[in-house]
């Protein structure tokens, strides 16, 4: 019966001098580097993040669905974190926003600073979310409060459309 094939270098096939982790129990194998670059993904998402969005915000005690618009004046990455502020319009009140989102696990941290009340949401909640703006929840003050479900979704940006008048631009090939 013929003998398997070695698994990885023996003794023999290595250069003198040289000592192969396998071979050398005293060489502790690390193992797997965590490639991910969070404070690239946070400079990233503070460039690309879209500055309008728009959505429902919907209180589970009374149900009524309202309109939201948020506006993002500024977002800044700190390490790891976006920090996020602008205004944001609830049915029919503005208010002034604060928040972050964690680049790494998307996880957001939204307060609404503003005095005036709004419908559904008591002063001093915020929202907390698992997928960025797209989705999220409020920070509920009391346990007797249901809550509320804010759902947003970028506004579209429409480039404004070629002017006529200018010459076709030729390939060079």
């Amino acid at each position: 019966m013929p003998l398997p094939p070695a698994l990885g270098p023996t003794p023999m096939d290595l250069p003198p001098g040289f000592v192969s982790p396998e071979l050398d129990p005293g060489i502790l194998s690390v193992g797997t580097v965590e490639t991910f670059d969070p404070i690239g993904r946070a400079r990233l998402i503070a460039e690309l993040i879209p500055r309008r969005w728009s959505g429902t915000f919907r209180p589970f005690a009374s149900g009524t669905v309202q309109p939201v618009q948020l506006e993002l004046s500024s977002a800044a990455p700190v390490g790891q974190m976006v920090d996020l502020r602008g205004r944001i319009t609830i049915g029919t009140t503005t208010s002034d926003i604060q928040g972050n989102i964690n680049a790494k696990s998307d996880q957001l941290d939204l307060l609404v600073l503003g005095d005036a009340p709004i419908p559904g949401l008591e002063p001093g909640t915020g929202f907390q979310g698992l997928q960025g703006l797209s989705l999220s929840g409020t920070s509920l003050i009391r346990l007797t409060d249901p809550g509320a479900r804010l759902q947003l979704e970028p506004e579209m940006v429409v480039a404004p459309a070629p002017t006529a008048g200018g010459e076709a631009i030729r390939g060079l090939w």
